[in-house]
């Protein structure tokens, strides 16, 4: 399990999310040490979030790597993930901050909580644009806040400064998700970490199927009927997806959207303090749409 543990903890990956919480507290100008606790802590959460959900996705590919559970087993991702997870609350105890505990604890719930809204939204065509983003601000964007929001905490910074940390976390953290669903139709494996296409593989109605659903007619219905709903996917079925979702401009529609969230995010921190961790934080809402180009 140990092995298992470090494989997990240490095997790649952005490390977006601890970023956020150490630029954001030094930005604010805070100098002491417990934003880098808050930091593990978010990273321990996002990573026993993966392993469960590679667990529940029956995944084989994580970061350009094998899963833990394909190199393991099921039982070890979950123990490792829960391990994880007990390992992030006894840091956020440690920082002594009542109302930090009180996000991150809200924001774990979250994510669960967008977790299981996708499985019961996953392989039904009447999912929405709606429910999408729920379940992006449930799964991925609620960290991401998270993430910003206890950094500013942690400095003292006054409210309104927290609450803009705050909805540029939420907003990058949307951007962030909507680009990772396109590339799933379109990027390189070395980019996205997996096999592209697994999305589709996996039944997942993300945000490019939902556009081209919606503007589906009688037989492109009837194809993803049985792809998504059905299951019954055969060989050449990604690429007639493919052409789908270029016939009805649903890449270019959800990436137009993806764009409007990263611009959201850059405004949201427009009046924090002018500093270099700020343009950084302004660079990073731009690198997580940078991807589609």
């Amino acid at each position: 399990l140990l092995v298992a543990m470090r494989y997990s903890s240490l095997g790649g990956g952005k490390r977006l999310r601890p970023m956020l919480t150490l630029a954001a507290a030094r930005m604010l100008g805070y100098a002491g040490g417990d934003h880098v606790k808050l930091a593990a802590t978010v990273e321990f959460i996002h990573t026993a979030t993966l392993l469960h959900d590679d667990v529940v996705d029956e995944s084989q590919r994580r970061r350009g790597r094998p899963t833990a559970n394909l190199l393991w087993d099921n039982k070890s991702s979950v123990l490792v993930g829960d391990y994880l997870f007990s390992r992030s609350f006894q840091l956020m105890v440690e920082t002594g901050n009542l109302r930090v505990l009180d996000i991150l604890a809200n924001a774990s719930a979250t994510i669960a909580e967008g977790e299981v809204l996708q499985l019961t939204a996953a392989q039904d065509l009447r999912t929405d644009e709606g429910i999408y983003l729920k379940v992006v601000r449930g799964k991925t964007a609620a960290l991401f806040a998270a993430a910003t929001e206890v950094g500013g905490i942690i400095a003292g910074a006054p409210e309104a400064q927290v609450g803009a940390l705050r909805d540029y976390g939420d907003a990058l953290g949307i951007a962030f998700q909507i680009a990772d669903d396109i590339l799933d139709y379109g990027g390189s494996d070395a980019v996205i970490g997996k096999n592209t296409g697994d999305d589709f593989r996996e039944r997942k109605l993300t945000l490019p199927v939902i556009k081209a659903v919606a503007r589906a007619d009688a037989e492109e219905r009837a194809f993803w009927e049985r792809v998504i709903e059905k299951g019954d996917q055969r060989e050449g079925d990604l690429s007639q997806a493919l052409a789908i979702l270029r016939r009805h401009d649903s890449i270019a529609a959800s990436r137009d959207e993806a764009l409007a969230w990263s611009a959201r995010a850059k405004a949201a921190i427009g009046n924090l303090p002018v500093n270099e961790l700020r343009d950084t934080l302004s660079e990073l809402a731009d690198f997580v749409v940078r991807r589609l180009f």
